[in-house]
């Protein structure tokens, strides 16, 4: 079992920057890949990007060169570096954490994007 607690939304004006955290439990998280999804309103959840267990990284194709994800094995913590923000990035953040078959998510931040 993990359990996933992410950290770092708010409110910020469009061109600005937030730092997600997400803080997992366990001794193995090392071995999991791990991603960031968002959820607008009335909107499906989408991937935002995802590090695996051995640090390859994806993006979605919007958020590429505006987000970086990395990963902190030693702190069983992910970061999500938003830069660049657009008042359509509003959404709420979830972490997952993936090896098949298990699947983990967080609770979510908000992050709301607005002048």
């Amino acid at each position: 079992q993990v359990q996933l607690v992410e950290s770092g939304g708010g409110l910020v004006q469009p061109g600005g920057s937030l730092r997600l955290s997400c803080a997992a439990s366990g001794n193995i998280f090392s071995r999991y890949d791990m991603s960031w999804y968002r959820q607008a309103p009335g909107k499906q959840r989408e991937l935002v990007a995802t590090i695996t267990s051995g640090g390859t990284t994806n993006y979605a194709d919007s958020m590429k060169g505006r987000f970086t994800i990395s990963r902190d094995n030693a702190k069983n913590t992910v970061y999500l570096q938003m830069n660049s923000l657009k008042p359509e990035d509003t959404a709420v953040y979830y972490c997952r954490a993936r090896r098949l078959p298990e699947y983990y998510w967080g609770q979510g931040t908000q992050v709301t994007v607005s002048s």
